[in-house]
């Protein structure tokens, strides 16, 4: 490798978690209300656009295959929407076919869960599904889906729309996660943010190494290493690789990819330095293994077609 080129310069890389918004165009109750309770901290920047240009120009230099779009907490008044903005993002010249894949909001205990799934399947680039688990938890009346016997009644729409899931829940949801896993052999499940596992809290930490051990008993299962910079803000590959070292014993490469979390993360750390980190910090591995975490396992566990 020539000293003089990044190690990421040199992987092609499909990006399995990032964003875009439009203010705009759309309406997103956490950016266009002001101040709300989020596990993103200081995430006050992220109110302005951030298109599909701003996204190209930050991956500039790189390798880029593909990325996925995972929902950016779009007006729930219509979910499709942000659906079909994306699919209209993507078939832009300009964009060159990104977003490739697009993973969508829904409702599962609402009465037209189903109807909204039918809308989202009309758009081309349309993968999977992320309900975000832990987002009502801290409510005057706090709810969790997996109590709601109508939530856990129509998850089957999931397998139904042959859709995966993205999983995004809080440590201490675990055992309830763990159910519905099992519950579900026929689902492909995707852990966001290695699980979100808020190393500054020891407790939690160990909750989290509890459900990932748990969790990566079932084949179904895979677990993106994003998101480091919601819970460390200086993170680097040395500090995270107690994390990397647990999730890639457990799960081993053939179930893990990588993903920016972009423009998130970009309140931490700029979007070619996270890909310059991971090159870092999975040097050690054979080429098989990182094109798996880079590119493989992404195009596999989300369907991404050869163009």
């Amino acid at each position: 490798m020539s000293p003089n080129l990044p190690a990421y310069s040199l992987m092609q890389i499909i990006d399995a978690h990032f964003h875009l918004w439009d203010l705009q165009e759309n309406y997103y109750p956490w950016l266009n209300d002001g101040d709300r309770s989020s596990v993103v901290p200081n995430y006050s920047s992220l109110r302005s656009n951030y298109l599909i240009s701003d996204f190209l120009g930050d991956a500039a230099g790189i390798d880029l295959l593909a990325a996925v779009h995972i929902q950016a907490e779009h007006d729930p008044r219509d979910h499709v929407r942000e659906t079909r903005w994306l699919q209209q993002v993507a078939n832009a010249p300009e964009s060159h076919g990104f977003p490739q894949a697009i993973v969508a909001n829904v409702d599962l205990a609402a009465p037209e869960a189903q109807e909204v799934l039918e809308g989202h399947m009309a758009y081309r680039n349309m993968r999977g599904l992320r309900q975000a688990l832990h987002r009502r938890l801290d409510e005057s009346v706090p709810y969790d889906p997996l109590f709601d016997p109508v939530w856990q009644r129509n998850f089957r729409l999931v397998r139904d729309f042959e859709l995966s899931f993205d999983l995004q829940f809080f440590p201490e949801q675990g055992e309830g996660v763990v159910e519905l896993v099992r519950a579900h052999p026929d689902v492909q499940f995707i852990l966001t943010h290695v699980g979100m596992p808020y190393m500054q809290h020891e407790e939690r930490h160990a909750l989290w190494r509890r459900n990932m051990t748990a969790l990566s008993m079932m084949p179904n299962v895979a677990v993106k290493i994003s998101g480091f910079g919601m819970f460390d803000s200086a993170w680097t590959p040395e500090s995270i690789r107690p994390l990397t070292d647990f999730v890639l014993e457990h799960f081993r490469p053939e179930r893990c990819l990588l993903a920016s979390n972009y423009p998130v993360e970009g309140i931490v750390k700029p979007y070619r330095e996270i890909w310059a980190a991971y090159a870092q910090c999975f040097a050690d591995l054979s080429p098989h293994e990182q094109a798996a975490l880079f590119h493989a396992n992404a195009k596999r566990l989300y369907r991404l077609r050869d163009e």
